[in-house]
């Protein structure tokens, strides 16, 4: 087991915390980049989607994960950063230019929608954010000369200042590329006073406020980084299915993303990486399990819908902190092998504040 004794503020504040990490994570960047040499084609565009959802997942994990606001609407920067991303390229812009009117638009519709945070909080703000996923929706439906309408609009693929990346392999690496800038970017926003401000709002507006965090700056902040990211996402999200259409962004999208960060783990960027995972792989897993399945059962339209269902219960039940959290037990346990404690797995009892006065 691993003891690091810290001895000064940047030690606390560096972003690998020892040797192990740097080795580690190395490995893992080696790997990725090597993977298309190696994997075919078919799940190499299933890790390429991994790394766009990863991306999105970052951004609704700053705002979910680590500032305490949720969005039932998400899927609407999605839609945002597509649809420019598909205008700016259709009238001839590069790529990297695109991609950052992408996200700028994004953020500012972010800021739109994060000022009714300001004012509202919990299952109120949801239903604000629910309520504009579904104007920006009727909006992608309706604005049929810049959207295409209903009948969806196709983009071309990226241009990077003359070198067209049309290749399954080239754009898995882009998206990596910039996957990796997206990760590094959230680490140090989260080790910054920014980041703390955020954590801070997240466990109490109260304490943060008193300590001199400015809720209205920091609240409207996340809401525009967390779509800066969504809409970097969706732009890379149309570049890879190459059409895209408004009911690619509805509702269910938003739930999914959701899904994604609350079993993965909330509170963690590695959560937002696995719930990324656990959304690419789950359907394929549940294809395979179909032939072993009786057929009212493996035939049943629904099937994947109450598979997640089943999924998001059985993790809120028994584990809260997701995957992540998951892992951590697992590794404490090999670590801490044979003199473990034998209550490790179980779920920590929670209190209400009513059961908190008995």
């Amino acid at each position: 087991m691993r003891f690091i004794f810290k001895t000064n503020y940047a030690q606390d504040i560096q972003l690998a915390k020892h040797g192990g990490h740097v080795f580690w994570y190395s490995l893992l960047v080696a790997f990725l980049f090597t993977a298309p040499l190696f994997i075919p084609e078919y799940w190499l565009a299933q890790m390429t989607f991994a790394l766009i959802y990863s991306i999105v997942g970052l951004g609704l994990m700053l705002l979910a994960g680590f500032t305490g606001l949720f969005s039932l609407g998400h899927a609407a920067f999605l839609g945002v950063g597509a649809y420019t991303q598909s205008v700016l390229t259709g009238h001839g812009v590069p790529f990297p230019i695109a991609l950052v009117g992408a996200a700028a638009l994004s953020a500012s519709v972010g800021v739109i929608v994060g000022l009714p945070a300001l004012r509202v909080k919990g299952i109120y703000l949801g239903m604000a954010t629910l309520s504009f996923g579904f104007i920006v929706e009727e909006v992608f439906a309706r604005w049929e000369s810049v959207t295409g309408g209903n009948a969806g609009t196709h983009i071309k693929a990226p241009n990077l200042f003359g070198l067209v990346v049309d290749s399954a392999e080239g754009f898995y690496c882009l998206c990596l590329v910039i996957t990796i800038i997206c990760t590094y970017a959230i680490l140090n926003l989260l080790r910054s006073p920014t980041g703390r401000a955020f954590v801070a709002i997240r466990d109490s507006e109260i304490s943060a406020q008193s300590m001199g965090v400015h809720l209205a700056r920091y609240k409207t902040l996340s809401f525009a980084l967390s779509a800066a990211l969504a809409g970097i996402g969706g732009a890379l999200y149309a570049h890879k299915l190459q059409f895209i259409s408004p009911d690619q962004f509805n509702i269910v999208q938003s739930i999914d993303l959701l899904l994604m960060i609350v079993v993965g783990g909330l509170g963690s960027v590695h959560g937002a990486f696995l719930g990324a995972i656990f959304l690419i792989a789950m359907p394929q897993l549940i294809s395979l399990g179909k032939d072993f399945l009786p057929a009212v059962i493996g035939q049943a339209p629904g099937l994947q819908a109450a598979v997640y269902g089943m999924v998001l219960v059985a993790f809120v039940l028994f584990e809260p902190l997701g995957m992540y959290g998951r892992w951590l037990k697992v590794r404490t346990y090999f670590e801490m092998f044979p003199f473990y404690r034998k209550g490790m797995f179980k779920r920590q009892k929670t209190f209400q504040k009513s059961d908190r006065l008995k």
